[in-house]
């Protein structure tokens, strides 16, 4: 019992202990620290003023020179100028098929694939410009375009046809290739040649029709002239090369070209083209479809000329074969597009050019129109047209000197409206 009793005194003289604290965010302490080092920045950059004005200015340059970076290897990325019809994209680093866009950059590795109705013109950094036609499969295999070097851009066609144009290469040794199997055809400077690989019989072909080219295949090597073939017989036979009608040149109407008529069914269409070498006659052919599956009108005339009625409203394509006295034929033209359109009431049009710029030999066309409206520049769809009018072009590769871009547009109403720009390429 008395132990009991000292036990509670003794729990009474205890003194009852209490204990503070304060809560401090981790956002306090960054807020401190800062602060902290502002203030030593600040008297640092007092102190000795010139010291860090040397530290920024290197900051500021290692910056800049990131920042360039990047933009030159965006600026020397391939991208789409014109597409039509279904095209897909399958990048290298993925599994999906794509539809394609101008938005879409291009690198090695990526795949393209058009349909039967397809056509996707592609546009690398230094001028070259690969034209993949309908039913065409290639794959980007190489992009190599630095300043002041030799450039190398190739595609690789597994099937279907593939048009290469190139431009005038500022440095020696630059090289533009279209490879199949074990084969591969270069193009040379200002040279345009068509690449073919059918699945069905295993050929290939090269045809160069401006400039000049050469295939090389093991230790087989051709060279190969305007207006010339290499065909690549199916079982790895010896490269044979034979001489090629030209086909002709067309003139007018120019492709994508709005023509506006008061009648289209009794005024007529004048279509005329330029004379190709040892021709006695051409025949003309029109159809609905780029695959001419629906020709509406064919013409065999010794004229390099012909006039012709009886069209409805709507789209067409044109194109033309030159024969000689033999009755060879020569390969068909490259098609034209054209749109035949009955003459509105209003003729006036919202069409403002803002500015050029060069990026190289390619001006880049820079305005607005009417939402809607449809666009031919030196003969080339304007595709890339917003919803607000707004609209941004890249023309084909041009030589230096002098040139005229001619802007012709075409809103619903039917009305029309013409720019002329003068660029010169240094």
């Amino acid at each position: 019992m008395a132990n009991e009793k000292i036990s509670a005194a003794s729990k009474q003289n205890i003194s009852r202990v209490e204990v503070y604290w304060h809560t401090v965010r981790y956002r306090t302490v960054a807020l401190y620290a800062i602060g902290l080092v502002v203030i030593a920045l600040g008297v640092t950059y007092l102190v000795f003023p010139e010291m860090s004005s040397r530290v920024l200015q290197k900051l500021s340059d290692a910056v800049g020179k990131q920042d360039g970076a990047v933009a030159a290897i965006s600026a020397r990325q391939a991208r789409f100028v014109n597409l039509d019809g279904h095209v897909q994209v399958k990048k290298v680093n993925s599994v999906q098929w794509v539809n394609a866009d101008y938005q879409i950059t291009l690198d090695k590795g990526d795949l393209i694939q058009t349909d039967p109705e397809g056509v996707a013109r592609l546009a690398f950094a230094d001028g070259t410009t690969y034209t993949v036609k309908g039913d065409t499969l290639v794959t980007v295999e190489e992009n190599i375009v630095q300043q002041d070097q030799a450039t190398q851009v190739a595609v690789h066609i597994s099937s279907g046809q593939v048009d290469l144009a190139t431009g005038t290469w500022q440095v020696a040794g630059s090289k533009a290739q279209v490879s199949f199997e074990n084969a591969v055809a270069s193009a040379r400077a200002n040279s345009r040649l068509a690449v073919r690989s059918d699945p069905k019989t295993h050929e290939q072909d090269v045809t160069v029709d401006n400039g000049s080219a050469e295939l090389n295949r093991g230790n087989e090597h051709v060279d190969i002239g305007q207006y010339e073939r290499a065909t690549l017989p199916s079982g790895g036979g010896t490269i044979v090369k034979t001489q090629m009608l030209a086909p002709p040149k067309l003139v007018e109407p120019l492709n994508l070209q709005p023509i506006i008529l008061a009648d289209t069914k009794k005024d007529s269409v004048r279509f005329s083209w330029n004379p190709a070498a040892t021709a006695k006659m051409y025949d003309f052919q029109a159809s609905t479809t780029s695959m001419f599956n629906h020709i509406v009108m064919e013409r065999k005339t010794a004229a390099t000329s012909v006039e012709v009625t009886g069209f409805d409203p709507g789209d067409y394509f044109w194109r033309v074969r030159a024969i000689d006295d033999k009755n060879n034929m020569s390969d068909v033209s490259d098609a034209f597009k054209f749109t035949l359109v009955t003459q509105g009431r209003e003729q006036q049009m919202l069409l403002e050019v803002d500015g050029t710029e060069l990026q190289g030999n390619v001006v880049e066309v820079i305005g607005r129109t009417e939402a809607g409206a449809a666009l031919i520049i030196n003969g080339d769809q304007v595709a890339d047209i917003q919803g607000d009018g707004k609209f941004r072009y890249f023309s084909q590769p041009m030589t230096r000197g002098d040139h005229e871009i001619v802007i012709t547009g075409q809103n619903r109403r039917g009305g029309t409206a013409i720019k002329r720009v003068d660029v010169v390429i240094p």
